[in-house]
């Protein structure tokens, strides 16, 4: 067998994956999202639940947020595609799954991943190792974001048609971006044809984090910051909303981890919940 590369993708890829493979794993069911194709790709050390970022019970809010903004994201394709969109978008696509889980919603689609050069390799050698599906309609468009080159002209160049629409998705990555970086990023999406949605999480200041989820927000900031990747942008829901409206959207939404709960979380027995910090921004254009 040919060797692996060795580069791997970052670390909050690779958490992000197994988090979600936890909740299979670990939490009782139903599942918000089966997904233990992320785990496949990684393939860590036996382990890996040993970790101390995998904390079945430390790590289960973290966890149970990632799955709910996943799954809700992935409804909203589903309820779009049976509205004429037919391009998708993800911005900071990761060890994200969604191509080869939902091939019946995706073969409806346009599918864009944009993501550093070396973690796309890395993932298309590993699709191909675990002989699994990289399809016709899915389309990697790789990018340095450090280069200073232009994502949206490299997602043109990849085929997408600025003149359909489009949902296109920016999740677990403001927060490492200047707010002039996120406002370039919003007016670049106000620009998207009529009727596409922009979705992107971004973080609240601390003091507006429910105060039972405090202290882990507070070691992932900590966190952030020892691993040379510190958050640096927050905001309130009013100023997120505020600013998407002055940019140009024709609507925009503030949906919170918290409405989540009674859409995904409704009858459980186990206490999962997901955590308060990273929020959700849905602008249409």
């Amino acid at each position: 067998m040919e060797k692996r590369q060795t580069i791997m993708p970052d670390s909050t890829a690779v958490r992000v994956a197994l988090w979600r493979a936890m909740h299979v794993q670990v939490d009782a069911r139903p599942h918000v999202l089966e997904d233990e194709i992320g785990l496949k790709l990684v393939a860590p050390d036996e382990g890996w639940r040993n970790r101390p970022d995998m904390h079945p019970q430390g790590t289960a809010p973290f966890r149970a947020s990632i799955v709910a903004r996943a799954r809700f994201i992935e409804d909203l394709v589903a309820e779009l595609v049976n509205h004429g969109v037919g391009q998708y978008v993800i911005l900071g696509a990761g060890l994200d799954t969604f191509a080869q889980r939902r091939p019946e919603i995706g073969s409806k689609l346009r599918v864009f991943e944009i993501d550093k050069p070396d973690t796309q390799a890395w993932k298309r050698q590993r699709l191909i190792e675990l002989g699994l599906p990289i399809p016709a309609w899915l389309r990697f468009v790789p990018m340095d974001f450090e280069s200073g080159a232009s994502w949206w002209g490299q997602l043109l160049a990849a085929g997408f048609d600025s003149k359909r629409p489009a949902i296109v998705t920016s999740i677990g990555v403001s927060m490492y971006l200047t707010h002039a970086a996120i406002k370039d990023t919003l007016r670049q999406m106000a620009n998207l044809a009529p009727s596409s949605k922009f979705i992107m999480t971004f973080m609240l200041p601390l003091d507006l984090v429910d105060p039972e989820d405090r202290p882990g927000y507070e070691r992932s900031l900590k966190g952030a910051q020892a691993s040379g990747t510190p958050f640096i942008s927050f905001f309130s829901p009013e100023e997120m909303l505020t600013l998407a409206h002055e940019i140009g959207f024709m609507q925009v939404e503030h949906l919170s981890t918290a409405s989540m709960t009674p859409r995904y979380f409704a009858g459980r027995t186990d206490g999962l919940r997901p955590s308060s910090g990273e929020e959700l921004l849905i602008a249409t254009t």
